[in-house]
């Protein structure tokens, strides 16, 4: 099996490609263009689909068999040659991919900041116990007396992870060799997230995010000419690995082979929201389906990115509030009864 490429590649490979389908150059000329002033990273890649494209291998085929593609890309791009509407399909694939990668980048920037902050605030709380209340602790007892009640406490608790700096240093160098193997090794990573999706995939906003995720698929699907119980099967795969999400588009196909109407499929099977199905109901009786899909798409493609960044809004303020709460409190402890101990003496 390939490498699998990344979701920018795979946008402006798709993108690409429909540009020149839209040219009237041919699946096989194309690749020849391209490989003019392809990165020599993926020379290799695109040759070989070339060479079975040349072959008479549907593109289709030849992105299954290199082993490198996501299996809805495949399977959306069979859908286009069978329907005619390939062009379409691959322009689609490429409005997907570039979302996907928006999103990506927001999730990672979201992360980094308060990950960051959140290490460096342990790390100042744990420098105040570990090195400056011992300091306190000595002016205290040369002035007779010692440091009781809270500020007791926090040394006890510093002179503890004194103690235990061995094994604190062991986990941040586990820490650090996971975070860098989840950030050099994809299929690392790829294993990790599948386990998280599995867990927590289907609850709160990543619920959101995965439901503009089948509304993305649904409307490419349509787009493409595809009908909706078919759409709903083949977005299935785009969400395999979350449960939850892979069990509500089963549902959803299990009442529309059943004869339920689309609207009323979707929203009791919760893949799309009320108001959502509404306008889809709505645009399917005007003929205007595929413009109201795609509408629907762009709106909880916002709306999921909104989430997210409200979330990430909430978590900052919260963890410098509770970090500079606790900075406060540990210095608080031994500097109002120094105080009190200076005045008495004065």
């Amino acid at each position: 099996m390939g490498k699998i490429i990344s979701h920018e590649e795979i946008s402006s490979l798709c993108m690409e490609l429909s540009l020149l389908l839209h040219a009237g150059v041919g699946v096989g000329d194309g690749f020849a263009l391209l490989l003019e002033e392809c990165d020599a990273a993926y020379r290799e890649l695109l040759s070989g689909m070339a060479r079975q494209v040349d072959e008479g291998v549907p593109l289709s085929q030849a992105l299954k068999n290199s082993g490198s593609f996501p299996a809805y890309v495949s399977g959306l791009v069979e859908v286009g040659e069978q329907s005619g509407r390939l062009e379409e399909a691959l322009a689609a694939l490429s409005k997907y991919y570039e979302y996907r990668t928006r999103l990506d980048r927001r999730i990672r920037s979201a992360l980094l900041y308060p990950a960051v902050m959140l290490l460096l605030m342990l790390l100042v709380i744990a420098v105040l116990l570990i090195k400056v209340l011992p300091m306190f602790e000595d002016v205290y007892s040369a002035l007779g007396g010692r440091l009781t009640g809270v500020a007791g406490g926090l040394l006890a608790l510093g002179r503890l992870l004194d103690k235990a700096m061995p094994v604190l240093w062991f986990l941040l160098a586990v820490l650090v060799v996971f975070l860098a193997l989840f950030a050099a090794a994809p299929g690392f990573r790829a294993k990790i997230l599948t386990w998280w999706r599995g867990v927590w995939g289907d609850k709160g906003i990543s619920r959101q995010m995965n439901t503009a995720r089948l509304a993305q698929a649904l409307s490419m699907g349509m787009a493409s000419g595809l009908s909706l119980e078919e759409t709903v099967t083949l977005a299935a795969g785009l969400v395999e690995d979350v449960a939850g999400a892979a069990q509500r588009c089963k549902d959803c196909r299990t009442r529309l082979e059943q004869g339920e109407a689309q609207g009323s499929a979707l929203k009791n099977s919760g893949l799309l929201p009320a108001a959502s199905c509404h306008l889809l109901e709505l645009g399917l009786k005007s003929g205007s389906g595929e413009r109201s899909m795609e509408k629907i798409a762009g709106d909880m493609a916002e709306n999921s990115e909104a989430a997210l960044e409200e979330a990430v809004s909430r978590v900052e303020p919260a963890l410098v509030l509770v970090c500079s709460a606790l900075v406060g409190i540990i210095l608080l402890s031994v500097m109002l009864p120094l105080m009190h101990i200076i005045s008495a003496i004065g």
